[in-house]
């Protein structure tokens, strides 16, 4: 039998930590959350958390830079496996739905008191990170549909600010319970009205 090694079951710890500590972000928010949640919900004593990570800060940060890079990972295989354009469009459409639909399985709360109650310039690199991530993401599927010849080259970068900027819009109206699957649809079409597709 292959031992683990101290690196591996490290690792293993960690991942474990913040697979349950998002579970609890996504339950509770980010502003009601202690360290003492997050060590309840991953059945771990204080002093083995406190070995891996110092804060919620920063056990919220790390929870968001792994989400997105692995979102963002996901989308970049997409493309390199070519994707045919709207089945990757419509495929992210449709996890943002299930995200502003589906506030209980979503971070989407947590991120924004996260980015309400952490205004100094500390921060500040994060939040715009997080807003980059999203720009991105967009950025290279709406760049798929142009090396496809299903989009031309009009504007692609501006249309993944748009993009961006509606369905973060949508996602603070998914928090004061003003949005309806209706009014996402909606919202959606819109955008794909907007795509710059070939004729």
């Amino acid at each position: 039998m292959v031992r683990t090694s101290n690196i591996e079951r490290r690792r293993k710890k960690e991942a474990t930590i913040l697979k349950h500590a998002k579970d609890v972000f996504c339950r509770n928010g980010y502003i009601n959350v202690t360290m003492q949640d997050i060590i309840d919900e991953c059945s771990i004593s204080r002093g083995g958390i406190y070995l891996y990570f110092s804060s919620v800060d920063e056990i919220y940060m790390e929870v968001v830079k792994r989400r997105n890079h692995r979102n963002f990972e996901a989308v970049k295989r997409a493309v390199a496996e070519n994707t045919p354009f709207f089945e990757l469009w419509n495929s992210y459409l449709i996890v943002q739905k299930q995200r502003l639909l589906h506030l209980e399985d979503s971070m989407l709360r947590s991120t924004y008191e996260f980015l309400f109650t952490h205004k100094n310039e500390e921060n500040r690199h994060f939040q715009q990170s997080l807003l980059h991530h999203i720009k991105s993401t967009i950025l290279e599927i709406l760049l798929l549909g142009v090396r496809q010849g299903v989009l031309r080259n009009e504007k692609i970068d501006m249309l993944a600010e748009n993009f961006m900027f509606v369905i973060e819009g949508l996602g603070i109206l998914s928090l004061v319970g003003g949005i309806t699957e209706e009014h996402i649809s909606k919202q959606f079409s819109l955008l794909e009205s907007m795509l710059p597709l070939r004729r």
